[in-house]
């Protein structure tokens, strides 16, 4: 009986143990599921935030081909800038060779420029003298003066300098002591000039301050001498007619010019 009991108890006991295992191990799956679930979203994120890093990567991919090409063309820009500036010297120095011919013209334009407004001048001045008072011979004697004087330089003007020096020389002969004698002076140097014989230009320009010191041309013709000089590679004399442009006349074009040479020589 003692051991039917006992063995009763045994069975109870290890039914007992049963239940509790089997309680034991639903809570422990209960509890794996929970964590595997959390690793499954976890890994879900991951995963989102592996694809959100190659896209960003693909994306500094594609900037890096972009700069690529950038810096390619960037190069091939500094090459043809390079063509370009070695042109550009090329043309520069070019240009150089150039440039006293270029400033011998800008020059030779200012002159004639100036040379205009001073003969439309004249012009005015020969009217005033023939006024009211003048006599029907003063009169018609001034108009073939006014014809000779704008006959020749007519013909300067048209680059006919051989014809107008001829009949700029006919006229001193005529008029050699008028309102116009030193203008006609002047343009017979000019002509000269305007061909390229310095050396006689010279000789004319200076007869124009002997001759006419009080004349409005004198500082038109020391500063033709001097480019002239200049033009013969004689720098000294060229000098010293410069700065005496500068010391008698300082406030004139004339001045100007001759102080802008005057620093092209030093």
């Amino acid at each position: 009986m003692k051991k039917f009991i006992l063995v009763l108890f045994l069975v109870y006991l290890t039914l007992i143990a049963g239940c509790a295992t089997t309680n034991d191990l639903k809570r422990v799956q209960g509890d794996l599921d929970q964590k595997i679930l959390a690793l499954t979203e976890e890994t879900a994120g991951i995963r989102k935030d592996i694809e959100k890093i190659n896209e960003t990567i693909g994306a500094l991919r594609k900037n890096q081909a972009e700069i690529s090409a950038d810096i390619t063309e960037i190069k091939t820009n500094i090459q043809t800038l390079k063509g370009i500036t070695e042109g550009l010297h090329k043309d520069v120095s070019a240009l150089s060779t150039r440039s006293t011919q270029d400033k011998e013209r800008l020059d030779n334009l200012s002159f004639k420029v100036n040379f205009i407004e001073n003969f439309v001048g004249i012009g005015k001045y020969e009217g005033e003298k023939t006024g009211k008072n003048a006599s029907k011979n003063g009169l018609k004697g001034g108009m073939e003066k006014e014809s000779a004087y704008a006959s020749a330089y007519d013909a300067f003007k048209e680059g006919k300098y051989e014809k107008a020096r001829t009949e700029f020389q006919s006229f001193l002969k005529l008029y050699p002591d008028t309102e116009y004698s030193d203008n006609a002076q002047f343009w017979i140097g000019e002509s000269y000039y305007f061909e390229n014989k310095y050396e006689k230009a010279i000789l004319e320009y200076e007869k124009v301050v002997k001759n006419y010191p009080k004349g409005n041309k004198v500082p038109y013709a020391l500063l033709k001498q001097g480019l002239s000089f200049l033009n013969i590679g004689d720098k000294t004399s060229a000098r010293v007619l410069l700065q005496q442009i500068i010391k008698n006349y300082p406030n004139t074009n004339q001045a100007r010019i001759a102080r802008s040479k005057l620093v092209e020589i030093q």
